[in-house]
């Protein structure tokens, strides 16, 4: 079986797989106080209601854009696993050309989802992650990865609201009756939904026509904890895969792995 890490600001999204077959899936909460014997601990439990054991684990990949978590869960592989996790961005292998100023920039999240998108989508493409923070990644018909934007997330931009202003109160994300609200709650759901929602589609088609493709011809694909929320208000949005991070994940590991025995069976 394959254990996957994505390690988020926020959350952990863990996956276990059988080959192609995703057999279990959670979400914990980043941590970073955490030692690695309680995520060590915290995974035991996971796989103990899921109904599998740890000893069926023989391969990890972890992506993060956390880097002492990343620390941590690979300590916590090598004592509770005994297995040293593949990370990704030390030197794995793609398959897609980063057109980025510095590739080193791009968060393994977005090469992540970039990488199963291709593979399960095709290119071109807008993959949108809401995330801690919302982005944007643009795969042009090649399959080269151009590079993207980062907004605020839709949660930061609710959590302001709270912190910088005197009155506005705490509301649940939820689609209000109106546009124009009619109290306040519904008026803050209003501008945060559908002000995020006009973000999104502003800057899908504004990515659109600097490709100077019609966006009918690029596939717009979005992740993330609030991507079903934001789709059933979207004009742009094609299609919701809440899974797509830990598949590419798995891509990524399968990939490396090939060419890591072909190498050592010097084919390469």
């Amino acid at each position: 079986m394959l254990l996957a890490f994505d390690i988020g600001n926020t959350n952990i999204v863990i996956g276990v797989f059988q080959q192609d077959r995703l057999l279990a899936d959670w979400r914990v909460a980043s941590d970073r106080q955490k030692t690695y014997d309680e995520y060590g601990l915290l995974l035991e439990q996971l796989f103990q209601c899921s109904g599998l054991q740890r000893s069926d684990v023989k391969d990890i990949i972890i992506s993060s854009v956390v880097p002492n978590l990343t620390d941590i869960l690979r300590l916590m592989c090598e004592r509770y696993f005994r297995l040293t996790p593949m990370v990704v961005g030390n030197g794995l292998k793609t398959g897609m050309p980063i057109r980025y100023e510095n590739p080193k920039e791009v968060g393994a999240d977005r090469i992540v989802n970039a990488v199963a998108a291709i593979e399960l989508y095709g290119a071109p493409l807008i993959i949108l992650d809401f995330g801690t923070a919302t982005t944007f990644c643009v795969v042009n018909e090649k399959g080269e990865y151009l590079g993207g934007a980062i907004a605020p997330g839709i949660g930061i931009s609710a959590n302001a609201l709270v912190e910088k202003t005197a009155q506005l109160p705490k509301v649940e994300m939820s689609v209000p009756d109106h546009v124009i609200g009619k109290n306040t709650i519904n008026a803050i759901q209003s501008g945060l939904l559908y002000g995020y929602c006009g973000l999104v589609d502003g800057m899908v088609r504004r990515i659109a026509a600097e490709l100077d493709m019609p966006l009918t011809d690029i596939k717009v694909i979005a992740t993330g904890g609030l991507a079903e929320l934001i789709h059933a208000n979207s004009e742009t949005i094609q299609k919701v895969d809440q899974m797509l991070t830990l598949q590419g994940l798995r891509i990524l590991y399968n990939k490396n792995k090939k060419m890591r025995r072909r190498e050592e069976k010097g084919d390469v």
